[in-house]
């Protein structure tokens, strides 16, 4: 965190000699959707988030984390990608000895099929997430669905997907099974989601990204929630302070129902 707020620091006192705002219309010129048309037909376009936090003396930890969104827009298609993943090493203060205290990654991808209402889509929706201390090798999911813009203001839209599909992860070989349990669980789900974008100035924007899975086969419910502040400082590079929520209803033996963190980080935008 220190050294993405001198990060910060220098990026701003560049600032003093060139407006770093001059060109800078993604969080505030340019709606969302504006944004989309500018680059339809483009293959890729989007961020990238990078945050590395390093601590040494009467502490001592490594960590890491890389995210990114990514979007294509065509005639029929919009398609949208992301990562989000997570490092961090700690030396125990009373043992001295380093090992991994977190190692997490989450993909997922969607495609949108335009249909004749504006902002209005038939989505296909995948992911996969793999986590060393949930007590899962892996969690994936499948949702096929409808999508809709339910608002869109001079300054705020928000967006929504719903939709059926089918859930499967599968227990490290380390988990001891409970009578009727399976290595590997299957079921059927319904999924929400929400996206609500506010352009709060034109150099600021907040974002809420939240969504719900219900397992219709007794497999429980899993939440993420993001809600994020995205500040420009110079040019394509943004500061991005952000609050992160995840719940799993029926996690593992031993193992929590709620994580949640507070994370700053840097974010370069090649819209």
């Amino acid at each position: 965190m220190f050294f993405l707020y001198c990060a910060g620091l220098l990026l701003s006192a560049r600032a003093f000699a060139v407006d770093p705002f001059e060109d800078f219309h993604e969080y505030g010129e340019l709606s969302d959707e504006e944004i989309h048309a500018l680059h339809e037909g483009e293959f890729l376009y989007g961020d990238v988030e990078l945050g590395v936090l390093l601590n040494r003396g009467n502490t001592s930890n490594t960590a890491f984390k890389l995210k990114s969104n990514l979007y294509q827009d065509f005639k029929y298609w919009r398609n949208q990608f992301k990562l989000d993943g997570a490092y961090r090493r700690e030396v125990d203060p009373d043992t001295k000895i380093e090992d991994e205290t977190a190692s997490r990654y989450f993909i997922s991808a969607q495609g949108n099929y335009k249909i004749g209402e504006k902002n209005t889509s038939l989505f296909l929706y995948g992911d996969y997430e793999r986590d060393e201390f949930n007590g899962r090798e892996y969690t994936t999911t499948f949702v096929v669905g409808y999508g809709k813009r339910i608002f869109e203001g001079r300054k705020n839209t928000v967006d929504v997907d719903l939709g059926p599909g089918l859930s499967m992860y599968r227990r490290e070989d380390e988990v001891e099974l409970a009578p009727g349990e399976q290595r590997v669980e299957r079921g059927h789900l319904l999924r929400a989601a929400l996206q609500w974008e506010r352009t709060v100035s034109k150099r600021t924007r907040f974002n809420q990204d939240i969504s719900y899975e219900k397992s219709m086969s007794g497999l429980g419910a899993r939440m993420f929630s993001e809600t994020a502040l995205i500040s420009q400082v110079m040019g394509g590079v943004s500061m991005k302070v952000a609050y992160t929520y995840r719940y799993h209803s029926q996690p593992e033996e031993g193992k929590e129902k709620v994580d949640s963190e507070v994370g700053v980080t840097l974010v370069y935008s090649f819209n």
